[in-house]
């Protein structure tokens, strides 16, 4: 009978311990971990015109942009990256089959610029100063970068770009990029005000053929 007794208490304080060490458990996984830290943002950041206008730094193949009041698809994105540096340039096609490139940079603000392609143009990046069609531009900045193309951009899935960059005094800039081991491709660049770009976002929009 005592043997019977002392094995019952001895079940009973295991069940007792087993039960405290599930209770622990539970509690240890209930409890909250503390939320991290939000990443710093621009207190300067336009972010009434991103609601009402839409947000450029998000455009993705398939998405539909409006500048001065000429609507486009956007065909393909191409997203850049040097150092701590990334931009993004994407493919614009409008209904007449004119295509444009759009780039997207926060320089720290918001750097919008409409770019048209000058084929067979006969000029070589280097020089401090060019001039084309009018116009005197002087060197900004050169570099190379790595990038990823997703949709259609004509450029492999990924790999690397150099690029010179020239500003005119009004501001119109002058770019020349080699993809791989590609040669110069020249394009003409228009700075646009934040309030002339509108974008429609596609739910769903993926690559455009």
């Amino acid at each position: 009978m005592n043997g019977s007794v002392a094995y019952l208490v001895t079940a009973v304080g295991c069940l007792v311990g087993v039960a405290g060490v599930v209770i622990a458990v539970i509690a240890l996984r209930r409890e909250k971990k503390p939320p991290r830290p939000a990443a710093p943002g621009d207190p300067f950041r336009d972010t009434d015109s991103d609601a009402l206008r839409g947000d450029p730094r998000n455009l993705k193949p398939g998405d539909i942009v409006e500048i001065r009041q000429v609507s486009y698809a956007v065909r393909g994105s191409v997203h850049l990256v040097e150092g701590a540096w990334s931009w993004a340039e994407h493919l614009l096609d409008d209904s007449g089959g004119v295509k444009r490139w759009l780039s997207v940079e926060e320089d720290p603000d918001l750097d919008l610029v409409l770019w048209a392609a000058e084929p067979g143009t006969p000029l070589t990046p280097g020089a401090p100063t060019l001039d084309f069609a009018g116009r005197s531009y002087s060197w900004e900045e050169s570099g190379q970068a790595r990038y990823s193309a997703t949709g259609t951009t004509g450029l492999d899935p990924s790999g690397t770009v150099r690029y010179h960059d020239y500003r005119a005094p009004d501001g119109a800039r002058l770019a020349f990029e080699a993809y791989g081991e590609a040669g110069w491709e020249v394009a003409r660049g228009e700075r646009l005000h934040r309030s002339e770009v509108m974008v429609y976002p596609q739910a769903g929009a993926g690559t455009v053929d």
